[in-house]
């Protein structure tokens, strides 16, 4: 018997009984298997929620020696990365596409939402855009913190109380509170030592 021949038969056979990974639509159920998308998905999540703001911080204060105390460049920083450039990227993706965002977030694989998708994608446009001009008109920060703070926990809120969530709306939810949570200290403790 001829080894290799063997061995590819093996193989083929055990990509053969692997799980198909199919919904009962008969359409690949991808809600828990993350691919190319998710992944990109995840990782434009990780870096403009945690990673780029916090750099940002310790950047200012460390490499730049800033003056300013760390609760405005927390505000700052966040604002603009996770209430300006998220905000404007996710706008931007739904509506350019609001189908990945109604069936990877929400798992609605109907076309009726996607109108309704895409107004979201120009609100978060809008809501992005005022969160990138933070950076050349600091005024702006506090309503830009607000309103971004404002849609973060009530968008956090609403994936809390949804009784089924996949892995992207988990990374959603998780995110949203979390920036939520940092704007919200920010608002509050500025308000207080005004």
């Amino acid at each position: 018997m001829d080894p290799i021949r063997d061995w590819r038969s093996r193989k083929e056979s055990a990509i053969f009984a692997m799980p198909s990974f199919r919904g009962p639509d008969g359409f690949p159920d991808n809600s828990e298997s993350p691919t190319k998308p998710g992944l990109m998905y995840i990782a434009a999540v990780s870096l403009l929620t945690f990673i780029l703001p916090v750099a940002s911080v310790i950047a200012q204060l460390f490499v730049f020696k800033s003056t300013t105390g760390v609760l405005p460049l927390v505000g700052g920083w966040w604002v603009f990365w996770a209430v300006g450039v998220r905000l404007l990227i996710a706008g931007l993706r739904q509506a350019a596409d609001p189908k990945f965002t109604a069936e990877r977030i929400f798992n609605i694989k109907s076309a009726e939402p996607l109108v309704v998708v895409r107004e979201l994608g120009f609100a978060n446009i809008s809501t992005g855009v005022l969160g990138v001009c933070t950076l050349f008109n600091g005024g702006w920060t506090m309503p830009a913190a607000i309103v971004g703070g404002l849609f973060y926990g009530l968008a956090g809120a609403g994936h809390v109380f949804k009784n089924e969530r996949n892995l992207f709306e988990n990374v959603a939810m998780y995110s949203d509170l979390f920036v939520f949570v940092i704007l919200l200290v920010y608002v509050i403790a500025t308000i207080v030592t005004q």
